[in-house]
């Protein structure tokens, strides 16, 4: 689609302002390309003001736009900014370059190994297309849903986590990241600490210091993070809130093994604690891997879990339907800062979410989906094996979308990074995902992103080019 809008873009100028492009079935027919493609070139150039549509006419040359005026003297901003009555325990800067690496799309020609989200070729379009429009015309589809969001859709995430989890416990949230924003207020005041584990997600770093809260890291090995060094950091800390991820966790891709799991609810519980459970890719399970463990909250009688699960990772970036979940009063104090933000998640998109996951489709999807996560993981640890040998590669998840190698004793990962970028491929270096020092240097690299193996193997020889410069 970027070949054909660049295309237009030099063929507009031969336009005079108000004259009328050629038909979409005439471009289709010259560029050889789709309708969809002739679509989307087009709605460029429109967000570009080269052109204006009108339904049923066509696309137009835009008339020239009038000159702009003098920008604005924007310097007193630095002031008003940094400006903090508060408490210099409070930050008034966000740092989002970790989730911002995650979210951009790489130039052109980039292989995206740091991608956080489905190739289009793994997504259920197709099916989420056929639910919106399904959901479209349901009765009173577009009127204002319940705030706590819709019951049916409730049920069904409540029955996903088990246990004794029910609707009741369940609210609808706008994505996994809206969750925990949610939940990171609602437990903690600003300047307490939090606990996170050590490495983490940067979207979960960026998301604790936006709101003010100072992250504790608890390391964590290849069976999650470990109760004792957990404990430990209760006591030195204060803290009353530990966020983690027990299922393929990111970026390790860890575990929480059997024996931890009850412990870490147990430490928790007499440090006067929540437990955040970031329950992200249950459902981009690998098709070798060994029945998974319930969510924490499946296993929680007390109250202690609040449990973030998304539908996002296994269907698409722009589907953000999510459930968090919670017992006791702090069900409430959750409830209320969502309303206060956002007020509901549209109804529609909860009237899609429940003709998708209601559907056989969403079944296929997932079958489909855990044979090629697990083709592309295999795919990728068998071409580092052979090409990137010095790279170590610790742990081998049989879910989630990544793999964490940890580089050499001595190796700049920011200078790998950079010759990287160079070849080609786009990946994530190791040092947002630690609120403190690192031990070594790390990379994250997304098999996920990318159109499929072929583009795997690819990648990684590239990254053996990149490993020889960088040295």
């Amino acid at each position: 689609m970027s070949e054909l809008a660049e295309q237009l873009r030099r063929e507009v100028n031969r336009y005079s302002p108000d004259e009328k492009l050629p038909s979409s079935r005439a471009l289709v027919e010259r560029y050889r390309v789709s309708p969809v493609t002739v679509s989307r070139a087009i709605a460029q150039l429109a967000a570009e003001g080269l052109v204006v549509t009108r339904p049923g006419a066509g696309a137009f040359r835009a008339r020239p736009r009038a000159a702009q005026a003098p920008a604005g003297d924007t310097s007193w901003q630095e002031i008003a900014l940094s400006a903090d009555g508060a408490s210099d325990l409070v930050p008034r800067t966000v740092d989002a370059f970790g989730v911002l690496a995650s979210l951009a799309a790489p130039p052109p020609g980039v292989l995206e190994f740091n991608g956080g989200y489905l190739h289009p070729a793994l997504q259920p379009e197709r099916a989420m297309a056929a639910a919106l429009a399904r959901a479209g015309r349901r009765p009173g589809a577009w009127g204002r849903p319940p705030l706590e969001g819709l019951p049916e859709l409730r049920e069904w995430f409540a029955r996903s986590i088990g246990g004794t989890v029910t609707a009741a416990d369940v609210l609808i949230a706008a994505g996994g990241q809206a969750a925990l924003a949610t939940a990171l207020r609602a437990l903690a005041p600003p300047g307490a600490p939090v606990l996170v584990e050590s490495p983490t997600y940067p979207g979960m770093l960026a998301l604790a210091r936006a709101a003010g809260l100072r992250p504790v890291p608890v390391p964590v090995d290849s069976d999650g993070v470990r109760p004792g060094l957990l404990a430990d950091a209760f006591r030195a800390s204060g803290a009353r809130v530990f966020v983690c991820q027990p299922l393929f966790q990111n970026p390790t891709g860890a575990v929480l093994a059997p024996r931890r799991r009850a412990e870490v609810l147990r430490i928790a519980r007499e440090a006067g604690a929540f437990v955040v459970e970031d329950d992200f890719v249950r459902r981009l399970v690998h098709a070798d891997a060994s029945p998974l463990p319930r969510p924490l909250a499946a296993e929680d009688p007390d109250g202690v879990v609040v449990h973030v699960g998304s539908l996002t990772k296994a269907a698409s970036p722009s589907f953000r339907v999510c459930a968090l979940a919670a017992r006791g009063p702090v069900l409430q104090r959750l409830r209320a800062i969502q309303v206060v933000d956002s007020f509901f998640v549209p109804r529609p998109l909860q009237e899609a979410a429940l003709e998708l996951v209601g559907s056989p489709a969403w079944a296929r999807h997932l079958r489909v989906l855990a044979a090629e996560l697990k083709a592309r993981r295999d795919a990728m640890t068998s071409a580092l094996a052979r090409y990137l040998p010095e790279l170590a590669l610790p742990h081998v998840p049989s879910g989630g979308y990544h793999l964490w190698l940890r580089l050499p004793d001595g190796a700049d990962e920011s200078a790998f990074a950079a010759a990287c970028l160079r070849t080609g491929v786009a990946l994530a270096p190791g040092r947002p995902y630690f609120s403190a020092e690192p031990p070594a240097g790390h990379v994250r690299l997304s098999f996920a992103a990318v159109a499929g193996t072929d583009e795997i193997t690819d990648g990684v020889r590239r990254l053996r080019a990149a490993w020889d410069e960088a040295r």
